[in-house]
Formats: structure tokens, sequence, C-alpha cells
């Protein structure tokens, strides 16, 4: 027969289990809150024993003796001073209280909103970065995000600011295509209206994906801090350049990246052609490098295609040898910029030849400026007249030698226009405004290194300077001043950086302004150079 378990007599003044370790928890709880301030104290005492160790470990042995000698002094004086011991304990305490604070603590992982965001992105990539034939895929229907997304970061929003991505090694990154695919999947699910950066690691199977904060608009016409021979044609990103130059922006002094663009007889990249949309600001750059060329003193042809007057302000100014509008007027400047050019050269080598320095006149900076050349083609086309841009070849070919820079700013739909010499030797390119991948792709001649938005600010775009990496580009703001649309500020810059007016200033129905005759100069004294000479003459003069 089972044995009955006595039953237990309760005892007085006993406590049971859980009542003691409620007790106890109680009273560390109270000892906590009591001792609290000692601890805070203590902790920052250690940490800011560690700081002086870690500065003591950095500083240079031959510092050290001169270090402790100033320390010891600085002890004497607060043991010397009246009350001193007592305000440096009070100090010390102070500052141990505030380095040994409670910090908030930093929330480790991502929210359940942004692990299903990083999830839908990993459901994404499977078909792209996996295989049948992988035994163990690193992507899979259902796998884990983490192995493949080692960084990542959100903003306010919830969406991907950051993020690194480990794909396969049988991945085909070398082709342009497969990059393609891969971008734009990633554009499309971390969201539009941004700019995104990528950035492939082929050696570490790596892609890191970035966001790009937007450059800065608030940047007018201003005298940069440039030697001659040196243009700015805008601002990119900080770890695109390693130059920063000081600049005013919105009236705060800033520095920022600037893209140079050289140009002169050693310059690999002697003219450029810049192409946007209507509204991109591809006006606004000539204007701005014309304002550029007439600081360094150099001699500027501005040949106008949209017949606007868009670039009045600088007729008769200083500098200015004549803004031309009209299919005549274009045809007889660029005419006389051919001609300037071989007079330039046959001088330089004469001079060569006689042992004497180059002549003052040919080492002057020339710049031809053309805004919409097509235009004038087209009309001599339907004029049945000789078509202006024909004459740019010569400059085109042989302006590095004599000095001579050759800038032609264009849309996209009439790049079909252009003259081959103008494609073959403008290296230095831009393209600015919304534009598709293809058309930037076709003016640069290599894709952007980011994703194009549809909506930029005007002067927006990307640089490409000859054989380079593609830049983002922001122009400065050169605006029309007689455009009473634009800012009154960005108007005003304009005013201050235009020269002087220029005296015997002439005009006529096609001719704007003029400056100088635009008539060349008489050869030096010496027996006829051929024209089939040219090239050799140039890469001597060079």
């Amino acid at each position: 027969m089972a044995r009955r378990p006595l039953p237990r007599i309760p005892i007085s003044g006993s406590l049971s289990p859980a009542r003691g370790r409620e007790l106890a928890r109680a009273a560390a709880d109270h000892a906590t809150d009591v001792l609290h301030p000692l601890l805070v104290i203590g902790r920052g005492l250690r940490v800011l024993a560690a700081a002086g160790r870690r500065r003591w470990a950095g500083t240079p042995k031959d510092k050290r003796g001169p270090a402790l000698f100033l320390g010891a002094a600085c002890v004497l004086v607060v043991a010397l001073v009246p009350y001193g011991p007592l305000l440096a304990l009070v100090t010390l305490m102070a500052a141990a209280a505030w380095r040994g604070r409670d910090r908030a603590p930093v929330a480790a992982g991502p929210t359940p909103a942004e692990t299903q965001r990083l999830g839908a992105l990993y459901e994404a990539l499977v078909p792209y970065f996996s295989i049948p034939e992988d035994p163990s895929p690193l992507f899979s229907h259902g796998g884990d995000w983490a192995p493949a997304f080692s960084e990542y970061a959100f903003d306010g929003a919830g969406r991907i600011t950051r993020l690194r991505i480990r794909y396969p090694a049988y991945f085909t990154d070398g082709e342009a295509a497969s990059r393609a695919r891969i971008e734009a999947l990633l554009h499309a699910k971390s969201g539009r209206g941004r700019e995104y950066l990528f950035d492939w690691n082929e050696e570490a199977n790596q892609l890191d994906l970035r966001v790009l904060a937007g450059l800065p608009t608030g940047i007018a016409a201003q005298p940069f801090v440039t030697s001659p021979g040196e243009t700015v044609l805008g601002f990119t990103d900080p770890d695109a350049v390693q130059r920063t130059l000081p600049v005013l922006e919105d009236g705060e002094p800033r520095d920022l990246p600037p893209v140079i663009w050289r140009t002169g007889p050693r310059s690999t990249e002697p003219h450029l052609l810049a192409v946007g949309q209507p509204g991109s600001g591809a006006s606004t750059l000539l204007r701005s490098i014309a304002l550029q060329a007439l600081a360094h003193g150099g001699d500027v042809l501005v040949v106008e295609g949209g017949g606007a007057g868009e670039f009045s302000c600088l007729s008769g100014r200083s500098g200015v040898l004549a803004v031309e509008s009209g299919a005549g007027g274009a045809l007889a400047a660029l005419e006389w910029a051919a001609h300037e050019t071989q007079r330039r050269l046959i001088a330089t080598h004469r001079a060569r030849e006689a042992g004497r320095p180059a002549p003052e006149d040919t080492r002057r900076p020339l710049w031809i400026l053309l805004d919409r050349p097509g235009v004038l083609a087209h009309l001599a086309a339907a004029e049945e007249a000789p078509d202006p841009l024909r004459r740019l070849q010569v400059p085109l070919r042989h302006g590095r030698a004599a000095h001579v820079t050759v800038a032609v700013a264009e849309q996209f739909d009439h790049l079909e226009l252009l003259d081959e010499a103008v494609r073959q030797h403008a290296r230095a390119r831009v393209a600015l405004g919304a534009a598709s991948v293809r058309q930037l792709t076709e003016v640069l001649g290599l894709p952007p290194h980011t994703t194009p938005t549809a909506h930029v600010p005007p002067g927006r775009g990307y640089v490409r300077l000859g054989a380079g990496p593609v830049h983002r580009l922001q122009v400065p703001a050169a605006p029309d001043p007689y455009d009473e649309a634009a800012r009154p500020e960005d108007r005003q810059a304009v005013l201050e950086l235009l020269p002087g007016r220029a005296a015997g200033i002439a005009g006529g129905p096609d001719r704007i302004a003029l400056g100088k005759p635009l008539q060349a100069q008489p050869p030096a004294q010496g027996p006829p150079v051929d024209a089939n000479a040219l090239p050799e003459i140039a890469a001597e003069a060079q």
C-alpha cells in the first residue's frame, strides 16, 4: 500500500523562494539607483583613461618629453592656485560624468519593413545570379539574403541608399549588356527619381550601389582661380577629381571639385563638343567659356545659329572679334578663321626657321564658339550656298598648334548635320539635359556610370575629356544678362564679368557686332608656302 506524504507545517517568519528573489531584485535595483552616479563617473573615467593612453601612444617619442614637462607645469600651477585642486577635481568629475553618460542604444539590424524590401530585392536578383548547375547557389528562391547583402543603409523614408551585393563568380560581369540588366533592375526596385552610382569590383565579385547627392546648382559665373589655358566647364562629385576651387555658392564661400578643360599646344583635347536638349544649358556653357577666355586675354569669335541674340551681350566688347547670326556672316567669319589659322602656322614656321620666337599675335589664344551651327548648315543647303561648317576643318585639324580652340554646342536632334571633322577632332565631350543611355553613349563614347534621371536642372549633365572617365557635371549659371526670366543675381554676375566696350564697332544685316575687321593679316616676308604642307608645319609648330 502506497505511503502518503506527511503534511508540511508552515514555519512562521519564513519566505518563499519566489518572494525572496523579488526582494533581492528590488534591493539590487535600489542599489543601482543609488550608485548610478558613481557608476557613470567610473565609466567616464575609464573612457578618459583609454583616450589618454591612445593619445600617449600616438605621440611621437621626440615630443613625449616636452609633453610631460607641460603636464607637470600645469599640475604645479593648479596646485598653487587657491582652490585649484578642488576645481580640478570638480572639472574631472564633470568630464567623466559627461563621457560616461548613458547613450541611446543603436538599433541593430534592419526593421521589418527594411527586411521585407531587402528580401524582395533578393528574390528579384535570383534569375540573374543563379544557374541550375550551381550545387550551393548564393541566390535561390526562398533563400537567405544576409550572405548576399553584406552592407546596406536606408533613408528616413525606408528606401535603400547604400547596398553591397556579392554575386557568383560565373556571372558575366565583363559584358556591358549583363551589367545594364542588373543596373536597370536595381534602379527600378530601389526607387526611381534618384541617381545611383554602380561600382563593379570584378576581382572580388562585388557590386556597390550608392545614391548620389545632387550637384550644387547655386554657382553663378564668377572669376575662377585658374591659370591661362585652363577652363572650368563645371563642377562634379568630390571623389571624381583631386582638386578643388574656392567658389561662391548662393553667396557662401565653398571649396568644390571642378572639371578643368585644358587647351593650347600641349592639350590632348583641344576642341569641345557640347550636346543637349533645348533649355539644357549648352548656350550657357558657351557663355561661361567665352567669359573665362576673355578674362585670360584671348580673342573670341561667336557664331550663333539660333538667331535669338543670346550672345548679344558680347557685342562690341574688348576681345570679341565678332558675333555672327546669319548664314552669310557665319560663312565669312569661319573663312576668316581658316585663313587666320593658316597665317599663324606659316608665321610660326618661318620664325622658327629664322631662329626667332613665334610672333606675339600667333600666341594669343583664339576661341571660335559656335552655337547650333546645324541651323546655319540647313539654311545654307536650302539656299544652295557653301556649308559654313566645312570652313572649320582647318581650325579643327591644325588649331592646337596655332593656339586656336573650337567649341561647338548643338542639340541631339541635329547631330547628323555636324561635319565629320567636328566629330573626329572635338574629343572633349559634354552632354547636358535629360537623355537616354543610348544618346549619352553616342556623344560620350561610353555609357554614364550613373543612372540618368528624367528631370534634371539646367546645366546638369555628363562630361568626358578624351579617353578619360565619364563624370557628372553641373555648369555654372551664366545666362543672357538681357533675359528677364533669369535670376537677377546670375544676370548681374555675367554683367560684372563682361569686358569694356571696344572702339570702332561696325554693323551689318547679318553681323550683330564687330570688334575687329575680319581680315587675315598679310603673311610675313618669305617664299610662299604650299597649303598641302600645313600638316607638316603644324607638326613642327607643336
